[in-house]
């Protein structure tokens, strides 16, 4: 039977990331796709480069983002201050909308200043919904912040978790706003990023340099964990013995393949349709990405490759979200495209342009569904799962909201902890 000390399932990020800090060669990695990078890929066709969706990396930590692109030779990286806004009544307002209410027309920005002046201080909310109607009152809330992650979530609201974003909600005092009227402050966790010219899979390539390729298994999948014996069974009909498993695959298809007992009810997610549609010309110039809160349309989220790489011809990202249960088939994914081409001229993105080549993946999962119900349920599996030596990270692995980074200095921290032992 083959042997190893960390047996790591799935060679995107947090795998590789792994792999890549943890001193020794004592690894193996299994990905069950026929190639590396989990959702972090890019696609190039007829001239275009795209990624899965739109993966812009935000560095907190320069030391990483300094290591990574060291291993880039030859890769311009393109520095990008954010430009996004929000589809508003035919016009686009600043994003985040709960900072930029004195760009929308007046008896709008005279609710949403009424409402977040007498909302209701002293609510103690018990959902994400609640939370956004007590933080910035009904008008805001229900202009855009409710409908905008009702149809990112594709769930209904009261069900997540107050603090379901985390760090990534743009929140806003009345002082915040109101400032905001004369000098503007539209920072966020995400107000600078940068791209590789070569798409996102560039960050998951210099990952890889530090990592023994022949030690990565593509195309073999985990199908079961037996935590007594501490033996994994691949696809591929191999046994292999480990010390610990470092795993990044979603957290309930991991609780599957461990045999552990638990209610799959606990965990729910959305899923995300994503069309790449490039144009024989230029859409919108300056903006990066438009935030669409019109339950009318289709999408709630385009973003614009041409205005990051300077390009000539409209290439973007289209972002669609389904339930959980959704069926998206080659039907409904012709459905979609018929819409979505429809919308983006009804939104004005478009006009008389011709689609010249275009590409669709499904994400599923996509975003989870952070409830305070998976919140407990997370916490203690992983604290079970880590004492039969499985070790869950990752933004599905974890069950939560984070971002590339996150996941990159998780896997890090990690590795330094066995290294340490």
């Amino acid at each position: 039977m083959e042997q190893t000390r960390y047996l790591v399932i799935g060679a995107g990020v947090s795998g590789l990331a792994f792999a890549d800090w943890v001193k020794g060669e004592d690894y193996l990695i299994l990905e069950a796709a026929d190639e590396v990078g989990g959702y972090c890929k890019t696609v190039q066709q007829d001239g275009f480069t795209w990624d899965y969706s739109g993966h812009f990396f935000h560095f907190r930590h320069k030391d990483i983002e300094a290591y990574l692109v060291e291993r880039m030779q030859g890769q311009r990286i393109l520095e990008v201050e954010k430009s996004s806004k929000i589809f508003w009544k035919g016009d686009h307002v600043d994003f985040p909308f709960q900072k930029n209410i004195h760009q929308l027309p007046r008896e709008d920005f005279l609710d949403a200043l009424h409402d977040l002046y007498f909302r209701a201080r002293d609510a103690e909310p018990a959902s994400f919904q609640e939370m956004l109607y007590a933080k910035f009152g009904r008008a805001i809330a229900e202009m855009f912040l409710v409908p905008y992650n009702e149809k990112l979530y594709a769930t209904d609201l009261r069900t997540l978790d107050v603090d379901a974003m985390g760090r990534f909600f743009p929140y806003a005092d009345v002082d915040d706003v109101i400032r905001n009227f004369r000098a503007a402050d539209n920072a966020s966790y995400n107000s600078a990023f940068t791209y590789p010219e070569g798409g996102a899979i560039q960050y998951v390539h210099a990952l890889l340099a530090g990592v023994d390729e022949g030690r990565v298994c593509l195309g073999e999948r985990v199908e079961a964990l037996d935590l007594e014996r501490r033996v994994a069974r691949t696809s591929r009909g191999r046994e292999i013995a480990y010390q610990h498993v470092i795993s990044s695959a979603p957290f309930p298809q991991l609780l599957g393949l461990a045999g552990v007992d638990h209610d799959p009810s606990a965990f729910t997610w959305n899923k995300v349709l994503v069309f790449n549609l490039g144009f024989d010309r230029k859409g919108p110039e300056g903006v990066h990405w438009i935030y669409y809160p019109q339950r009318e349309l289709s999408f709630y989220r385009l973003g614009f490759y041409d205005n990051i790489f300077g390009t000539d011809r409209l290439s973007m990202y289209v972002e669609l979200g389904y339930p959980t249960d959704a069926v998206i088939d080659e039907a409904e994914v012709a459905r979609a495209r018929a819409r979505v081409l429809d919308d983006l001229r009804v939104a004005g993105v478009t006009t008389d342009h011709q689609l010249v080549s275009w590409h669709t993946v499904t994400l599923d999962p996509a975003y989870v569904h952070i409830t305070t119900r998976s919140l407990a349920e997370v916490t203690r599996l992983k604290r079970a799962l880590s004492t039969r030596g499985v070790h869950s990270i990752g933004r599905y692995g974890s069950w939560t909201y984070c971002s590339i980074e996150d996941n990159i200095v998780e896997a890090r921290a990690l590795a330094e902890a066995f290294d340490g032992v």
